[in-house]
């Protein structure tokens, strides 16, 4: 079972970023296009809200409650993070282009990955910093320096 869990995990996880760098180009064009990156990030946030709110209610029905007792107040701030990824995703791409963008925000997930896994922040699992996922870093930051490379 958990080798067919992590077939699937992977497959959408992969699907999932396949979709970064293409919402990145489709909201960088439309910002383009509005010359507005607030208005084509708002566009985006309210189609995204329009398809949680069909998903939450097709699949999971009306909640109970918004608000979880013992839960703490960060947990409820991912949202801080995706407004900043969006809009500087919608207003750095059009100029600094979606690889270039894309690579750093690559390298940035996986030293952030790597921080949040060595000390279980958040309610992670721990995983302790190892040689090999230093070097996996290290090759990682070669890899933008090579595609950012003109």
């Amino acid at each position: 079972m958990l080798q067919q869990n992590t077939f699937i995990y992977a497959t959408v996880m992969l699907l999932a970023g396949i979709g970064i760098p293409t919402m990145a180009a489709l909201n960088a064009g439309l910002s383009a296009k509005l010359q507005s990156p607030g208005l084509a990030a708002t566009i985006l946030f309210m189609m995204a809200t329009l398809l949680s709110i069909a998903y939450m209610l097709t699949f999971e029905g009306m909640p109970r409650a918004f608000v979880a007792d013992n839960t703490p107040l960060y947990f409820y701030f991912g949202g801080f993070f995706v407004v900043f990824y969006i809009f500087s995703i919608t207003w750095v791409a059009p100029n600094f282009g979606i690889g270039n963008a894309v690579s750093f925000v690559l390298l940035g997930q996986l030293i952030s990955m790597m921080v949040i896994d060595q000390f279980g922040l958040m309610g992670s699992p721990q995983v302790s910093i190892t040689l090999q996922r230093i070097v996996g870093i290290v090759f990682m930051a070669i890899g933008v320096f090579l595609v950012v490379r003109k």
